[in-house]
Formats: structure tokens, sequence, C-alpha cells
């Protein structure tokens, strides 16, 4: 009786939520189609606020905070979309136009050939999405192996252990896949720099010399921290120490 209770109240409390969080995203598109930009992103955080998180609601913000020309916001919001949907062209487009207006301009360290390649293979997908391909081919496997098991004509049951075998070696590559993409989730912390321009240091204090200067919207990668200080490195390879203030984490969901 007390299970059931509980379970009707969870759903109808998750029902509420949803209701209540897409009747807010609906107020924010018709603010955002008036010019109440400012007005949009109030609806946008308070869905945030609610736990919610998508690919459409960050990239709605980055929109928003585009329009009233705040850069960082919008690149982070933007990225954090990308985060999601890895290949969202209109994202990218949007977010390249927002990296023109920053001051900084970084050059990317290039890249080896197989590098390069296994990046825009693994990078197609999500480690979700791969893990769900993953179990389709597993899937595929099952349905011809059993088709295999089950057929009276040698030419079907050649080709239906052949593409079993295949359907195996394509779901273990994806599973392959999307544990790498997993580990280099893991490991690389992008964030994005809030502060109008950041002193980075070379030692993590305010009396360690100055490497050099960043500015807001610049995306770096998180490698250390101690106390107040976060160690970064630029995609040109500089590193140093900066305050912990001055940046957001974009994977804080």
């Amino acid at each position: 009786m007390f299970k059931k209770l509980a379970t009707i109240i969870s759903l109808f409390t998750v029902l509420t939520s949803t209701a209540q969080n897409t009747k807010l995203f609906e107020q924010a598109t018709v603010a955002y189609n008036a010019g109440e930009y400012d007005k949009a992103i109030t609806f946008y955080n308070d869905i945030l606020d609610k736990g919610e998180h998508s690919s459409a609601l960050y990239y709605n913000l980055g929109n928003s905070y585009y329009k009233i020309n705040k850069i960082a916001e919008s690149i982070y919001f933007y990225e954090k979309a990308l985060l999601l949907s890895p290949n969202d062209k209109e994202i990218k487009t949007n977010l390249s136009y927002a990296q023109n207006m920053t001051i900084d301009a970084i050059d990317i360290m290039p890249e080896t050939g197989l590098s390069k390649l296994y990046k825009n293979i693994t990078g197609k997908l999500t480690f979700d999405e791969w893990a769900y391909v993953a179990i389709g081919f597993m899937l595929l496997f099952v349905l011809l192996y059993i088709l295999f098991y089950n057929s009276n004509y040698a030419t079907r049951k050649r080709l239906s252990f052949i593409g079993s075998l295949l359907a195996l070696f394509f779901s273990v590559i994806s599973l392959l896949f999307a544990y790498i993409q997993r580990k280099d989730f893991i490991e690389h912390q992008p964030a994005i720099i809030f502060a109008e321009e950041s002193s980075i240091k070379s030692e993590p204090n305010n009396t360690g010399a100055e490497a050099f200067i960043i500015h807001a919207g610049t995306k770096v990668n998180v490698l250390d921290h101690l106390n107040q200080w976060n160690k970064i490195k630029l995609a040109d390879g500089k590193t140093g120490w900066i305050k912990k203030n001055d940046l957001k984490l974009l994977k804080d969901f």
C-alpha cells in the first residue's frame, strides 16, 4: 500500500516538474522571439535550477547571451551544448561566431594524421551513443547467429555466419570507442575564462611571475588544482596557474 502510494507520488512529482519545465521553456521562447533576452535567460536558468539539462536548453542560453553581447557566457553554454550534441552543425556555427568576438587568438597545436583520424572517428558519437551502438550490434549478432543455427541452406548459413562475426566485431569496436570516449571525458576538464582579464602565474600564488594574460571567453583545460588556484593548459600548449574564480568548468552537470 505504502509502496504504491510512494510510486504514485513520485510519478506525479515527475509529471508536474516536466509540465512546469515545458511551460518555462515556452515562456522563454516567447520572450526570446520578442527580443526580451534577459527575460528569456531568467526562464532558461529557472529550468536549469530544477535540474534539467539538455543540448537545446544550453544552445538557447548561448543564443540569448550572445544577443546581449555577453560573449563568455554564450561560449560557455554553446560548449556545454556541444558536449551533449558533438555533431550539431548549428551549435558549432554559432560557437565560431562567438569565438570570433574574443580577444585572444590562440593557435591550436597541430595533430598527427593518426591522432586526427582517431578523434574524427571516436568523436562522431558520445560515449553513451557508442554504448547504444555496441548493444545494437550485439543484438544483430544474436539474431544472425540464430538464423545461422536454424538455416537449412548452405549459402544462407554461410552469409548469416559471416554477418554474425562482423556484427560481433563492430560491437566490440563500438564498446572500445565508448570506453575511450568515457575515459577522455573524465580526464579532460575544459573550462571557459569568465574574468575580463586574467593574469596567469607560473606558480599557484599571487607573488608568482606572470606567465601570460588571457581574456574572457578563452577555452582552457584544467590540469590540476591547489587551494584557490587551477593549473590550466591552452590549445597552443602554454600552461600556468589561474585563480579558480576566474573560470567556470564545462562539465559541472
